[in-house]
């Protein structure tokens, strides 16, 4: 059974830990997905809250797919895939097995582009911010996203070392020790 040669159980504390890590990753994800993320003023009069969803769902009204899929995917699509992944990984995946190290392997390829929507509503607040006539204020909901992204991050990192140090070679020599 993969369940018993999983990391989650063959390490209770650290198992524990790190499903709550990725448990709070998940719902900092949700809350940056659904609470504002920018605030745009323009002539003082009027005001626009944007979050990511209701941007997607804007996205998808005007037509926009190009857009509606790159933003669909990158903002909401991989990083919950890549939570669901960790927790697969750490508590069912057998930890000696290939698949385990497949899926690592996509993890980490995947992570090289996670913090590319962090940086677009970045570049978006200051394309604005330079304009005279609208002002833009950053809202509560891409922090949540950031820390969900950057969290997501370091779990991550920390279950592909984890890994790392227990090579099929060790486990091996662990169970034969002369």
């Amino acid at each position: 059974m993969a369940f018993r040669n999983s990391f989650a159980f063959r390490h209770p504390r650290k198992g524990v830990l790190i499903n709550l890590l990725l448990l709070l990753a998940g719902g900092l994800l949700v809350m940056g997905l659904l609470t504002p993320i920018l605030t745009l003023e323009k002539f003082y009069f009027f005001s626009n809250t944007v979050s990511l969803w209701s941007a997607l769902k804007q996205l998808a009204a005007e037509a926009e797919w190009g857009l509606f899929v790159l933003v669909g995917s990158f903002s909401m699509l991989f990083p919950i895939l890549k939570i669901l992944m960790l927790l697969l990984i750490w508590n069912l995946e057998d930890a000696r097995g290939e698949g385990h190290r497949r899926h690592l392997r996509w993890l980490e390829q995947y992570s090289k582009w996670s913090m590319l929507d962090v940086f677009v509503v970045a570049l978006l607040v200051v394309s604005v911010k330079l304009g005279a006539l609208v002002e833009a204020n950053v809202e509560p909901g891409i922090y949540a996203f950031a820390a969900s992204v950057i969290l997501t991050m370091l779990v991550s990192n920390w279950i592909g070392s984890h890994t790392a140090q227990t090579s099929p070679q060790s486990s091996e020599s662990e169970q034969n020790p002369g």
